[in-house]
C-alpha cells in the first residue's frame, strides 16, 4: 500500500466533474489524497465533491470551478486550493476541448486557436502557477492527459491531435527542467474511452467497430481504467518515472 499511498497529498484535477477527470479524482481520494474538483460549471463540481466527501469523509474534496481559457480563473483555482489545503502536491491537467472535426483545410482560425489555447497553453499556464512550490519543496507530480491521437495522423481530428502531440512535448521539456528538483512530469495517452467528450466516436456502432476491432482487447475503454494509471503516476510507485507518455488504449496502437 505504501507504493500507492497518497495520504496527506493535495491534488487539483481539471475537467473533473465527469468522465476521466472524475474517475481520477475519485481514485486519488480513495488512495488518501485531498482533491480539488474543477470544471466550468459549479453545480457538477459541487456534486462530485459532495460524493467524495460522503464516501471518504468531510474535507477530502472541495469544488473550485474555473474556465481553463481564463488565466485569472486558473490563478483563483490555485489560490483557493492553497488557502483551503495549504499546498499543492499533485496537478492533473485533464480538461480539453475539440470544437472541430474534419480536414485541416476546413478549420476556422478561431477553432484552431481555441484547441491550442485550451489543450496546450492553458496547461502551460496552470503548470507554471503550481510548479514553483513543488520545486521549492523538491517534491511534486504533474500529469497531463493527452491522447493516442498525438502519436498518429488522422483526417478527422487532426487539429486536436496536434494539440495532444504538443502536450507530450510539453511534458518532456518540463521533466528535463524540473527533474533536478524531484518534480516529475508525465502524460497518459488514452485510446477511445466511453465518455461524453468522445461520444461522437462511440455512439455510432459502425464507427465504434472500426476503432475497436483492430485492438487486441476488442473493446472501448472506461474512465476508471485510465484512473489506475493516474494513481500510479501520481504516487511513490512511479518515483523513477518522468517525461514519459504511458499509452492506455487496449493495445490499439501496437496492432493497427
Amino acid at each position: 500500500m505504501e507504493l500507492f499511498d497518497l495520504t496527506g497529498k493535495v491534488a487539483i484535477i481539471t475537467g473533473s466533474s465527469r468522465g476521466i477527470g472524475k474517475a481520477i479524482a475519485e481514485r486519488l481520494a480513495e488512495h488518501g489524497a485531498k482533491v480539488v474538483i474543477s470544471s466550468r460549471k459549479a453545480g457538477p463540481c459541487d456534486e462530485v465533491a459532495a460524493e467524495i466527501n460522503g464516501k471518504y469523509g468531510q474535507g477530502r474534496a472541495i469544488a473550485v470551478p474555473a474556465n481553463i481559457a481564463s488565466k485569472e480563473e486558473l490563478q483563483r483555482l490555485v489560490d483557493e486550493t492553497n488557502r483551503a489545503f495549504g499546498q499543492i502536491d499533485i496537478l492533473v491537467c485533464n480538461a480539453a476541448t475539440n470544437p472541430y472535426a474534419g480536414p485541416m483545410a476546413g478549420i476556422a482560425d478561431e477553432q484552431f486557436e481555441k484547441i491550442l489555447q485550451n489543450n496546450v497553453i492553458s496547461n502551460h499556464w496552470l503548470i507554471q502557477m503550481v510548479a514553483p512550490q513543488m520545486v521549492e519543496r523538491k517534491d511534486g507530480a504533474i500529469l497531463v492527459i493527452s491522447s493516442i491521437g498525438g502519436l498518429r495522423g488522422n483526417a478527422l481530428i487532426g487539429a486536436y491531435n496536434i494539440s495532444k502531440a504538443a502536450d507530450m512535448q510539453l511534458v518532456r521539456n518540463l521533466a528535463v527542467e524540473w527533474g533536478p528538483s524531484n518534480v516529475r512530469v508525465n502524460c497518459i495517452a488514452p485510446g477511445l474511452v466511453q465518455t461524453d467528450f468522445a461520444k461522437y466516436l462511440w455512439e455510432n456502432p459502425e464507427l465504434l467497430k472500426t476503432v475497436t476491432e483492430p485492438a487486441p482487447l476488442k473493446r472501448i475503454g472506461q474512465p476508471d481504467e485510465i484512473a489506475g494509471t493516474a494513481v500510479y503516476l501520481c504516487s511513490p510507485a512511479s518515483a523513477y518515472v518522468t517525461g514519459q507518455t504511458l499509452v492506455v488504449d487496449g493495445g490499439l496502437t501496437i496492432a493497427w
